[in-house]
């Protein structure tokens, strides 16, 4: 909790003051560019800022609640700076596979945002369908940031305590009852669990390894850990947010982005 709070904190504060000084565009014909700026926001603000964000798009009838399902799936990142410099610089001490990483995973993440409004394109939504009640414009943008942020934040450390204290109970009776257990299978207990314990204890049994090191680090940021899907899975439920398309792409990016890695960097 203590590497990923000091770089996650800062931008769900930011983000949700972004979207505040971004005017209303419900009336907008332009989906694609309300996709990117959903995905800017998500991309640069990392999980669960997404989630937070699609959240506040659907509550406030910007979006459908197809749409919502589509974008929880795919605006879903980490962040740069912790990618950059937990990852990058804290554990590696080279940011060569952080920019790659970061790269690669934009990349097909904009290419499946493309696919994704292409499809809903050809569905008309009804924007006079939406409601005319305007939302209250806030007298102080970033103050109002700063208020909207804690149910976010409460969610992202109680998720957090809760899962480092269940993998602190978990490794603790794997090495007291099974004390030959094999290194990866704590490392596949530890990354399942909370992903930043993952990384740390993947760079440690690692280090003179690097291609299994980087398709590893690859699959945890990808796949991330059940602290993390349990946040979203609250943020997305206080919407009537499906889930389904969000599992689907998880499955399908962690087989894909460390595949290409691979292929692009490591052969």
């Amino acid at each position: 909790m203590e590497a990923l709070f000091p770089y996650l904190l800062p931008y769900l504060i930011l983000t949700q003051w972004f979207i505040r000084l971004t005017p209303n565009r419900r009336h907008t014909s332009s989906r694609l560019q309300l996709y990117l700026k959903t995905y800017g926001i998500s991309a640069l603000g990392g999980f669960p800022t997404g989630a937070a964000t699609i959240a506040f798009l659907k509550k406030s009838k910007q979006i459908s609640a197809k749409e919502a399902n589509g974008l929880l799936s795919i605006c879903h990142s980490p962040s740069p700076l912790f990618v950059i410099g937990f990852v990058g610089y804290d554990l590696l001490n080279d940011t060569m596979f952080s920019w790659r990483f970061l790269i690669l995973y934009h990349v097909v993440s904009l290419i499946i945002l493309f696919f994704f409004y292409r499809s809903s394109k050809k569905e008309h939504f009804d924007f006079t369908m939406v409601t005319s009640e305007k939302i209250p414009k806030p007298q102080n943008p970033f103050i109002s940031s700063i208020k909207d942020s804690v149910p976010t934040v409460l969610v992202v450390g109680s998720t957090l305590v809760f899962f480092t204290t269940i993998y602190t109970v978990v490794m603790h009776t794997i090495s007291t009852f099974i004390p030959t257990i094999h290194n990866s299978l704590i490392l596949l207990t530890a990354a399942s669990l909370e992903m930043t314990n993952g990384l740390q204890i993947a760079s440690q049994l690692f280090t003179s390894e690097s291609t299994i090191l980087y398709l590893l680090l690859a699959a945890f940021l990808t796949s991330q850990s059940l602290s993390i899907h349990m946040q979203v899975a609250v943020l997305a439920k206080t919407e009537r947010i499906s889930l389904r398309p969000y599992v689907a792409l998880r499955f399908l990016l962690t087989l894909l982005i460390p595949a290409l890695y691979y292929v692009l960097f490591l052969l």
